[in-house]
Order: C-alpha cells, then sequence, then structure tokens
C-alpha cells in the first residue's frame, strides 16, 4: 500500500497591507528626490535655455546654461511662479559691471531674460553713437572685425570688443551706425536697479528701451534671478523635444563654454 504525497504548500500571496507599504514607500522615495531637486534648483543653481541671439557673440540661440542662485541672494524670483512670499532680498550681494545675469521681465514677471550688467545704482549712463558712457566715461572698444551674425548669416555685424571700468572683458556685435538705442538720454539709476544692454547691441530690447516699447527699462534687483555661469551644451536653432529627429541637433564647439 502506497501512501499519497504530502501536499505541498503554495506560496502565501502577498497581502495587501504589504503591496501598500511597498507603494508608499515608493511614493515616499520620488517625493524626496523632486524636494531635493526643487530645493537645488531654489537655493544653487538653475538651468536656462537661450531663446533669442539678444546676447550674441558670447550666447546664441540653443545654449543650455546654468545659473548661480548663490551669486546676489534670494528673493521672490529665485522660485518658481514668483510666489509673493517677500519683499527684496535675502543675503543680497550686489551684481557687478560686466556680469551676465537671468532675470524676471518687470512688465511680465513669467518671462525670464538674459543680459548684461553696465550700470549699477547710482551710475549715470549714456549712449552716444553706439558707445557706452559710464559717469561720463567711455568704455573702452576695439574693432576686432566683421562677421556673420550667428542666428543670421545673411547679416553681417561688426564684432566690438569692450571693456567695463572693473576689467571685465567680453565681444559685442554692432550693426552699424543710426540704429535705435545708439543715441540716448542720460539715465540715473536709482538705489535698488540696475541698467542692462544685450550683447548683440543693435538686436536687443534691454534698459535703453522703456517697457511700453518692449523693452526691460531699468531692472529692480528683486528681479534677478541669478548669475549665467557655463554653457553646458547647445543646440542648433529648430531643433525641439517636440521634435526627435532633431535631439542630436548639437553645437558641439559650445559645450561646457564658461561665460564672460
Amino acid at each position: 500500500m502506497t501512501e499519497n504525497p504530502a501536499p505541498t504548500a503554495s506560496p502565501a500571496a502577498p497581502s495587501s497591507a504589504s503591496l501598500w507599504r511597498e507603494v508608499v514607500e515608493i511614493v515616499r522615495t520620488v517625493a524626496i528626490a523632486l524636494g531635493v531637486a526643487l530645493a537645488l534648483r531654489i537655493v544653487l543653481f538653475q538651468p536656462f535655455t537661450i531663446p533669442s541671439s539678444s546676447m550674441e557673440p558670447g550666447l546664441v540661440t540653443g545654449d543650455y546654461i546654468v545659473v548661480s542662485k548663490l551669486a546676489y541672494g534670494w528673493s521672490r524670483a529665485s522660485f518658481p511662479l514668483n510666489p509673493p512670499l517677500f519683499q527684496g532680498r535675502f543675503l543680497e550681494r550686489q551684481a557687478q559691471r560686466g556680469d551676465v545675469v537671468v532675470f524676471r521681465l518687470p512688465r511680465d514677471p513669467s518671462q525670464t531674460w538674459i543680459k548684461r550688467v553696465i550700470g549699477l545704482p547710482g551710475d549715470h549712463v549714456q549712449i552716444r553713437r553706439g558707445q557706452v558712457f559710464v559717469n561720463g566715461t567711455a568704455l573702452p572698444q576695439t574693432a576686432i572685425g566683421p562677421t556673420q551674425d550667428h542666428d543670421a548669416p545673411d547679416r553681417t555685424v561688426m564684432q566690438v570688443g569692450e571693456t567695463t571700468p572693473n576689467g571685465r572683458a567680453y565681444v559685442t556685435y554692432d550693426g552699424g551706425p543710426g540704429q535705435p538705442g545708439d543715441d540716448t538720454d542720460v539715465y540715473v539709476v536709482p538705489a535698488g536697479y540696475y541698467f542692462v544692454m544685450g550683447d548683440n547691441r543693435d538686436n536687443s530690447l534691454d534698459s535703453r528701451f522703456s517697457p511700453s516699447m518692449g523693452g526691460v527699462g531699468l531692472l529692480p534687483a528683486e528681479n534677478l534671478v541669478g548669475r549665467a555661469k557655463i554653457v553646458m551644451l547647445s543646440w542648433k536653432p529648430g531643433a525641439s523635444l517636440l521634435k526627435p529627429w532633431t535631439w542630436l541637433d548639437l553645437q558641439w564647439d559650445r559645450f561646457f563654454r564658461v561665460i564672460r
């Protein structure tokens, strides 16, 4: 007489409680990761993509840059959606002449723009025949030679080296004499404001132009997001996340460029 084999135990199905704990753990891990990423973005660094050619030749359309939020302290502009948390800046540090800054546009804070600081609080700024004067002294300029506009190759511009009083040197584009913004009144920069300009001087709506003209006007310090530090990588104009076939249309020669 043979004995019937003992029944084998089937593996226990995971209980609904253990499944729930696993789901909660996953959600908690994702929430912590997102919280850390958001905190780093608010406190330390934030990426931006250059959407226009107003800062050529140093920055061109498609550059993906990193902005330091440590540079000037923090204001409501440092936070996503510009919430009305407080006025002014916490641990404020003044921007310096020649800094390339990202800021919230005063007339529309939902937009972030990028320009170069030319005038500090208390400065008198004027442009005469395309040359910038700060407190009555011209910023030294050196003609480098003609070139084709990076984003508009059919446009010929003059490359002009410019140096700020504190020794910051960079290259601008000049589209020729008689352009809008080549001759201005004297702007007196009040406390808590900056005078900013684009390096592509004849293709930039900046502090030379009032908000009613589409420009920046004088820039409040509390609108600063941070200082542009480096170009991490760069896409050719026309590339888009919505067009997968353009994802590798990269401008390789622009990778890891320090922004001057």
